[in-house]
């Protein structure tokens, strides 16, 4: 993969007629984890940990942050957020594939300078299995 416009990764969520873009994003972020389940015993070779392979819960988070551009997706995302609803998401990230899944927003913060405009955070913990989509 070459270098790509940091602009071209996309945050899309479910309106019930397909996905629509997260308006006005300016920062995006997509972070994959997984826990780890330690099997170290008392015979562990020089005492090194061994973990269980495939074991842990894995999850992802996604984050964003940016300012309010387009009432309707700004609409979406903040009932989505006073529901508590998990809806489902996609990541576009060009030139390499979509990642989709079911996230609930877990944050989200506005802030605002007196001498700029209105800006948003929000942050999104996986609820269910993603999934990968190569381009």
């Amino acid at each position: 993969m070459t270098a790509q416009k940091g602009k071209d990764l996309l945050i899309k969520i479910a309106d019930g007629a397909g996905y629509t873009t997260v308006a006005g994003l300016r920062t995006r972020r997509l972070a994959f984890n997984a826990e780890t389940v330690d099997v170290t015993h008392a015979e562990s070779a020089n005492r090194w940990r061994e973990l269980l392979d495939g074991a842990g819960v894995k999850r992802a988070a996604l984050s964003g942050r940016g300012l309010f551009k387009d009432a309707a997706t700004d609409e979406l995302m903040r009932q989505t957020f006073f529901d508590g609803a998990v809806k489902t998401y996609q990541v576009v990230i060009p030139g390499f594939g979509t990642v989709t899944g079911s996230f609930q927003i877990t944050s989200l913060e506005y802030a605002g300078e007196h001498n700029g405009e209105v800006t948003y955070d929000v942050a999104m913990e996986s609820a269910g299995e993603v999934t990968f989509t190569a381009a």
